[in-house]
Parts: C-alpha cells; structure tokens; sequence
C-alpha cells in the first residue's frame, strides 16, 4: 500500500478550496483518507497554505510520497528543507 500526501478539493463550484491529506494512491480524489494534514485556500490574495508541521514531518519520515504540488508547497513553507536536514 503506498502513502501518498495530497490535495483533496472541497469547497462550491467555482470557489475552491482544498485540504491536503494522507491517503491510499489508490483511493478517489475527493474520498477516503488516512489523516488531514493542511489546507490550501486559493482564493485569498496571497493564497493561504497551513500545514500541521509535526504531523507533515511524521508522515515524510514514514515514508509517504507526496504529490508534485504538494512538494512545492513544502518548500515554500520551508517544511521539506526541515525534512531533508533531518534525513541527513
């Protein structure tokens, strides 16, 4: 079973609004996950990204895989670089 941390979409049509989530690669987009781990509000200007950084950090260190998005929005955050220096 592989772990993957990914964006979830919520919200009304035309205002989305997405959580980032722990789940099985092989679950829908929208359904069943393993644990919340963010959100992502793309309607705010800037866009608003929140992380729960231990749980974030606790899932990487398990071993998910997270999706190209997700990835960049660790580095913006600077989560992925706590990742990396703690990997090393």
């Amino acid at each position: 079973m592989a772990v993957k941390i990914r964006l979830a979409r919520a919200g009304m049509k035309k205002k989305p609004y997405y959580q980032i989530v722990v789940a099985d690669e092989r679950c829908k987009r929208d359904g069943r996950f393993i644990e919340r781990v963010g959100s992502y509000d793309p309607n705010q200007d800037p866009a608003a990204v929140k992380f729960e950084e231990s749980k974030t950090l606790e899932w990487l260190a398990k071993g998910a895989q997270t999706t190209d998005t997700v990835k960049q929005m660790l580095k913006k955050t600077g989560i992925w670089e706590k990742f990396v220096n703690k990997a090393a």
